[in-house]
């Protein structure tokens, strides 16, 4: 196998662990694009010493019967995942380590090609690991959806005022829930907005400008 397969190989795994992860990270899944990315990375380091295994077996015996020494090496990628699960941690209905779990799963991917000799597959496939972990963020920027949820009082004044605030900043109502309680007399109106955002305004940009309102009791936002 040449050493231009061998990137291009990577090269694509990445490119298409990046559209699969961007999608789930726009929709705020706890497995986004970084996570999707090692996964699609490590599994396509792992095909290419299997396949450069079967390629000079085969090309080395008289016959085409083809030999896999794998399974050693499967053991170890389905054992590091018990590993790599204490990693990840579920706190306030949010799942957070899922990237370090992937990374850690990843690197066992590279020792393994560097113990069977293949330093070229474990030298590229641990840049392009450090790549994604420091930079792919910063160069892809994902702008996650998010729901708005606004507690107030005074229903036509305030309904005013945001509508106004999202009319003036482009801000697009996707779609928008009701709610009204009754507490002490008094109306407590609670709307759900789902956003479609300008790259010039940010979730916080918005929860910082309603609260401002007097009429506005809570604000703050909710995944998808």
């Amino acid at each position: 196998m040449s050493n231009s397969i061998i990137i291009l190989r990577i090269s694509l795994a990445i490119l298409l662990g990046t559209i699969i992860g961007v999608e789930r990270e726009i929709k705020n899944r706890p497995a986004g694009m970084r996570t999707h990315i090692l996964v699609c990375l490590g599994a396509c380091i792992i095909s290419l010493i299997e396949s450069s295994f079967v390629a000079s077996l085969s090309a080395s015996t008289e016959t085409s019967v083809a030999y896999n020494f794998g399974r050693l090496s499967a053991q170890v990628i389905s054992g590091i995942g018990f590993l790599g699960a204490g990693t990840i941690l579920f706190t306030d209905r949010k799942i957070t380590g899922l990237t370090t779990a992937a990374s850690l799963w990843n690197t066992a991917c590279l020792g393994i090609a560097i113990g069977y000799g293949y330093y070229l597959i474990a030298i590229v496939g641990s840049i392009f690991v450090i790549l994604v972990l420091i930079m792919m963020q910063r160069i892809i920027h994902v702008r996650i959806s998010k729901k708005v949820e606004i507690k107030f009082v005074h229903r036509v004044e305030t309904i005013e005022y945001i509508n106004k605030y999202f009319d003036e900043n482009m801000i697009q109502v996707v779609d928008q829930d009701f709610n009204v309680n009754n507490a002490d007399g008094q109306n407590i109106y609670t709307n759900v907005y789902t956003l479609h955002l300008p790259s010039s305004i940010t979730y916080t940009d918005i929860v910082n400008h309603l609260s401002e309102h007097v009429n506005v009791m809570s604000i703050r936002t909710t995944n998808v």
